[in-house]
């Protein structure tokens, strides 16, 4: 594989989580309206001439977003035609543009007509959705060079359904996750992980049950993650990619839940919120290429069935009648 589009495969790969983060950096900071109501000009000029932090908050984000954009439009160009051939390229090209343009778009309505908190809680999922499928194509990519041997994986019954099952889940953990930041629910349970520490009192207004809606969602998929890496460390030694690939998810969704506890208790230090951000988007790729994989599990057994038949129907001698 050309080393070029590695290395293009790769650094869009880091845009995209750079899109992320400069998301949530434009949210924790109330930096969204730092352009005023003007899109894609900030306050109707090209230069901009009342510099505000906010506002270099927000432009800085559109930047990298618009140079982004068009590294990921020509990676799924790129990727189309040198492997097209490989069956989920396509639609992962397809769709890393489409979800790239559409959370833009998002972006763009929101900051011009507004939207409410609960549509803008959507333009991180939708951002992690097009930055999960650009880390599909790369690891493509690597693939055919057969850098790891991700063809070979087969998965039973059981681990393909928590793998469905937690993947999407992950999905409604992120969006609480965004809703506590854009409804400003951050700090409005001051301990952890009760809402207030020995009272196992029932949320009492909308704020606080967003708040512990996402701690106990967060928990649940905690607790779902550990139980498969168990699985997947006591039925999988032999198939490196699902091993490692669940050690590596528990290790994230433990910094995961260590960031959010140190979120509460540095009253929204923004660097840790950042890495919050960080590792649910790091976790949601992992499981987006374990999806991948139980994709291809049938088909891998089918192939690894047919060479067991031919090595018996070799090996077999032939029967001699005299």
């Amino acid at each position: 594989m050309q080393r070029s589009l590695k290395w293009l495969a790769v650094l869009t790969t880091i845009g995209m989580l750079l899109i992320l983060l400069g998301g949530a950096l434009v949210t924790k900071t109330d930096s969204g309206m730092g352009c005023g109501r003007s899109w894609p000009l900030c306050n109707g000029e090209l230069v901009p001439t009342d510099i505000t932090p906010e506002l270099i908050i927000e432009l800085a984000h559109r930047v990298v977003s618009g140079a982004v954009g068009l590294m990921v439009l020509l990676l799924s160009v790129w990727t189309w035609k040198a492997i097209g051939h490989i069956r989920e390229t396509k639609f992962l090209s397809f769709t890393s543009f489409f979800f790239l343009v559409l959370q833009g778009l998002i972006g763009a309505a929101a900051v011009i007509w507004g939207q409410s908190d609960f549509v803008l809680a959507l333009h991180f999922g939708i951002s992690l959705i097009s930055f999960a499928t650009v880390l599909l194509l790369t690891l493509l990519i690597f693939e055919v060079d057969k850098k790891f041997e991700a063809e070979k994986v087969i998965l039973d019954k059981r681990m393909k359904r928590h793998i469905i099952g937690v993947s999407i889940y992950s999905y409604v953990v992120v969006y609480t996750g965004a809703l506590v930041r854009h409804v400003n629910a951050s700090l409005v349970c001051r301990d952890w992980p009760l809402c207030i520490n020995s009272s196992f009192a029932l949320p009492g207004n909308m704020h606080e049950w967003v708040q512990m809606g996402h701690r106990t969602a967060a928990g649940i998929i905690f607790i779902w993650i550990a139980y498969i890496t168990f699985l997947a460390v006591k039925h999988y030694k032999d198939q490196k990619v699902i091993y490692w690939g669940w050690i590596i998810s528990f290790i994230l969704v433990t910094l995961q839940v260590i960031a959010g506890a140190l979120v509460i208790f540095s009253r929204l230090n923004l660097y840790i919120a950042l890495a919050h951000a960080f590792f649910i988007s790091c976790l949601f790729g992992v499981l987006s290429y374990f999806i991948l994989l139980t994709s291809r599990s049938k088909k891998n057994a089918m192939a690894l069935e047919e060479i067991k038949n031919k090595e018996e129907k070799v090996s077999i001698p032939p029967v001699t009648i005299h």
